[in-house]
């Protein structure tokens, strides 16, 4: 397995993203997770990151019950986050961070970073001193290693990283259609983390699933390469950047475990031939006008939408109306908007809300408008 030029402590470039883990109801299917983390941790990785929004706090208490309950401590890294809604003065950082702790069942974290930092949030994380709190945390031996995660314009993160040079690591969006987007920025975001000798961890390098299922034309380029799934092109395409400490991926099944260790247990960068097919795939979508989402789900917790639109199913009822040009979209969008407290998309009432928290900074009630359109409804 390759080693860590970065953090000696992380086994490989290749950790374990716990937002989408598999669920029944509300709660993560503990035997199928259990199952999967022992899968991971047999083909020698051990780098698990996750945060109190995701899955509503159920991604932390499985890490706790699934995970730390089980395993010693020094078989794992774990890595969590201090999310914005969470605090509102320096003085519910510690209670919080405390309660992370608990739910997660461990006694540190070996990586905390401050979340989804953009130019919204950093003043409040400025104003509440959460970055001075961390690095007491970081000396009283309860965090590792102090970081940020980050979504926004290349611009900002400079000025972050010139404010916080005591920065270790940074987690960014990196994938190969995000790499010359003007919205996301992830050549560029990285260039600046080359600039100042940080680190990359990389999020949704296979953006939310968009680069595992591929429209038709796109798969048949990469079907028609040496073998490998889409995904495991995607997470090789971001593990190859020499910057790069980790390329976490939120796998959901046991399949998608086995197929992502099986490509990351012996790494090998993209070879010329491939990369130009990723080109050729980034081509494919340039002239099918998706909608980049990633299906964070960030719009619709906390009652982000007050009209209980169901966002990111409604975009991907689009994108697949545009991809497949099949009766089954339709079919998809009524079921998406069927049952109690579901919206529909023209009925979003244009507050803006879910455009403050979207990661991507995407239009979202413009996307919502063209919804409407297309579906009549």
């Amino acid at each position: 397995m390759l080693a860590n030029k970065f953090f000696p402590e992380m086994k490989g470039v290749f950790g374990f993203g716990c937002m989408r883990l598999p669920m029944k109801s509300a709660k993560v299917d503990a035997e199928q997770f259990t199952q999967m983390i022992d899968a991971f941790l047999d083909a020698g990785f051990n780098y698990f990151d996750t945060a109190h929004g995701y899955l509503g706090g159920a991604s932390e208490l499985a890490i706790g019950e699934c995970l730390a309950s089980r395993i010693a401590r020094d078989r794992f890294l774990l890595t969590n986050k201090l999310t914005e809604p969470y605090f509102n003065s320096q003085d519910d950082i510690r209670p919080f961070f405390e309660r992370q702790l608990g739910w997660c069942k461990v006694d540190y974290f070996n990586f905390y970073l401050m979340h989804a930092q953009d130019k919204n949030n950093y003043p409040k994380f400025k104003r509440c001193k959460a970055y001075e709190t961390a690095c007491k945390l970081k000396e009283e031996g309860l965090i590792r290693h102090f970081g940020i995660s980050f979504h926004d314009k290349a611009e900002t993160l400079d000025m972050i990283l010139t404010e916080h040079p005591e920065i270790e690591i940074v987690q960014i969006q990196f994938n190969y259609l995000d790499y010359e987007s003007a919205s996301v920025e992830s050549r560029k975001v990285y260039e600046v983390c080359e600039k100042h000798g940080k680190p990359v961890l990389v999020m949704e390098p296979v953006k939310g699933g968009s680069l595992v299922n591929l429209p038709a034309r796109a798969a048949k380029i990469l079907n028609d390469l040496d073998g490998g799934s889409p995904a495991s092109y995607a997470i090789r395409f971001a593990a190859s950047f020499p910057q790069i400490a980790m390329v976490l991926s939120g796998m959901s099944d046991m399949a998608q475990v086995r197929d992502n260790v099986a490509t990351m247990k012996d790494f090998k960068p993209l070879s010329e031939r491939e990369t130009q097919a990723i080109r050729d795939v980034c081509d494919v979508f340039s002239g099918m006008n998706l909608i980049p989402c990633t299906a964070c789900r960030y719009c619709v917790e906390e009652n982000h939408c007050p009209k209980g639109i169901r966002i990111p199913d409604v975009f991907s009822a689009l994108n697949t109306h545009n991809t497949l040009k099949g009766w089954n979209a339709k079919h998809y969008y009524d079921a998406v908007i069927t049952g109690d407290g579901h919206g529909k998309a023209s009925e979003c009432i244009k507050c803006g809300m879910c455009e403050k928290v979207c990661p991507q900074h995407l239009e979202i009630r413009k996307y919502l408008q063209k919804v409407a359109k297309t579906f009549g409804a």
